[in-house]
């Protein structure tokens, strides 16, 4: 497998990777005469006043940064050694008639990877959210993941924002939650009275359809773990982190401590969530049996501008299960952290991520980390399933909402499977376009908050590009924030690779041997470059 590090990022024109204050450029008039200079200079331009200047001032080297072609200006930078009086030199150079203009050779940077990382110590086992490669408990491979340090430099969420998550409960006091479990303002604690007329007495931290009571605490362990994939508070110094870092999770309890739930319990929560303000719904749960009340509370969360987010369920078959096969669900199925898709989980030999023509899109799902209903201290609980999957969509399908408020659930939708990586898989299942197996791919949540840019509706981001191995679906990876012309140059300056890339990220088709490459990206916005190394 070949490795790739990154040596550098930075702005063009320049002389690549060698730049230093003690450097200056130089316009030099047209109209001065011009020979070549003699081989035994050792840094000269062929103006005889200039190159005597430069050997004074013990110049080790001058380049021309514009080609000997009519009308082009006669542009050098002058590399001084080091030690040099970068600022004395300069007046020197602007003293020369034959100079028009001379500036010091300033250093700049790209506009950068504009990731955020978040100080959670448990942090680095969510492959999901960032994949080096390193995961022991499944066959990890680097890039397999939602590139969310990127999309957090897009957008972190909203506290106005609510996804309510029907499943099995939380740990209510688990100090990790910090502020982001959702609280019925309206409702006063303790006093027996239905303050916000709502139909549900003193529902101040969500409902329990399932006992039908106001406490909605976890005693099967399930929601904690799908809940902290949404809201566990990011950047605190404790645990683990959200996918979303501000978001509020409506914690509605409609699974047991045997894990199941009548379907009046789920349709309740449903529309507990969407009478009380939730923008997402996340259900990691199923049956296999059809209910019309279900579909017509999937219908009236779609025409209250709410998403139902659902799990595929985990028989490796392509049996329909609901709320994933109703219409209008987004249907989730589940990845490893090599990309390829979830078979068998680790629990059963028989299990695995269900697959059918009703998928959305696919998410990481195998032995994912979260908070344990059982501790406030133990961060060594991991689930996996379909059920994992889901909630990394639902918070994507929250960053969106926060990022545009005005986007719709099919909009929400639609950017989501636009933007999701394709063919990233077993090339068995993982086909060209939708297929049953991944849906319309892998989600990428940088690739989705990206998408906004793409069609103005916020402003772009500095532009920025990185080369990044992803030896799941290709030679090398490429994430832009610009639209743009790539080209690849050797260590000798051979074109080896040239194309036309978009937004966010993509992989290029270059089966690259081992050496030191120069990518450069132009677009409208400017030009960047950058050097990496194919080991």
């Amino acid at each position: 497998m070949k490795q790739f590090s990154t040596l550098a990022f930075l702005l063009l024109p320049a002389a690549l990777l060698a730049q230093s204050s003690n450097r200056i450029i130089i316009r030099v008039s047209d109209a001065a005469e011009m020979k070549a200079p003699p081989i035994t200079a050792k840094a000269a331009i062929g103006v005889e006043f200039i190159d005597r200047l430069s050997a004074m001032l013990d110049a080790e080297r001058i380049q021309r940064l514009t080609p000997t072609k009519p009308g082009m200006p006669r542009l050098f930078v002058v590399q001084l050694t080091e030690g040099s009086d970068a600022q004395q030199a300069l007046a020197q150079y602007r003293s020369m008639g034959q100079v028009l203009r001379a500036e010091i050779d300033h250093i700049g940077e790209g506009g950068g990877d504009r990731s955020f990382v978040p100080n959670d110590p448990q942090y680095y086992r969510q492959w999901g959210l960032k994949n080096d490669g390193t995961f022991t408990q499944s066959p990890a491979v680097a890039g397999c993941d939602i590139d969310m340090e990127n999309a957090w430099g897009i957008e972190q969420g909203s506290a106005d924002v609510t996804v309510a998550i029907i499943d099995s409960g939380v740990r209510l006091q688990h100090p990790d939650w910090g502020q982001r479990l959702w609280t019925n303002s309206g409702e006063t604690a303790g006093n027996g009275i239905d303050d916000d007329g709502n139909g549900y007495i003193d529902d101040v931290q969500g409902w329990d359809t399932a006992n039908n009571d106001n406490d909605p605490t976890d005693d099967q362990g399930h929601g904690t773990n799908v809940t902290s994939i949404v809201a566990a508070d990011g950047n605190n110094g404790m645990g683990f982190t959200g996918v979303d870092l501000n978001c509020k999770a409506m914690v509605l309890k409609a699974l047991n401590s045997q894990n199941q739930g009548y379907y009046s319990w789920w349709i309740e929560a449903m529309y507990y969530a969407i009478n009380n303000g939730a923008d997402v719904i996340s259900m990691s749960m199923g049956g296999s049996d059809a209910s019309p009340e279900m579909q017509a509370a999937v219908d009236f969360a779609l025409a209250n501008d709410v998403l139902v987010v659902a799990c595929m369920m985990n028989t490796n078959s392509n049996v329909p299960f609901i709320p994933a096969s109703l219409n209008g669900v987004m249907a989730v199925g589940a990845t490893r952290a090599n990309d390829r898709r979830a078979a068998p989980f680790y629990w059963s030999a028989t299990s695995g991520s269900n697959y059918g023509p009703h998928i959305s899109v696919s998410a990481p799902g195998d032995c994912i980390y979260g908070l344990s209903h059982l501790s406030n201290v133990s961060f060594t609980t991991f689930w996996a399933g379909t059920s994992q999957a889901t909630p990394h969509v639902s918070a994507l399908a929250a960053l969106l909402k926060a990022q545009v408020p005005s986007r719709t659930p099919a909009q929400i939708r639609s950017i989501i499977q636009a933007t999701a990586e394709d063919q990233v898989g077993d090339p068995l299942e993982d086909t060209p376009g939708f297929d049953n197996y991944h849906g319309h791919g892998r989600i990428n949540a940088f690739n989705a908050l990206m998408f906004a840019v793409s069609t103005g509706e916020i402003a772009a981001p500095p532009p920025s590009f990185v080369v990044f191995p992803n030896p799941a679906s290709g030679p090398i990876g490429i994430r832009a924030t610009v639209i743009g012309d790539l080209t690849i140059h050797d260590g000798t300056g051979r074109l080896v690779h040239a194309q036309r890339i978009g937004f966010g990220s993509a992989s290029i088709g270059a089966d690259l041997s081992p050496g030191t490459y120069v990518a450069r990206l132009s677009s409208a916005a400017g030009a960047l470059a950058q050097r990496f190394v194919v080991q």
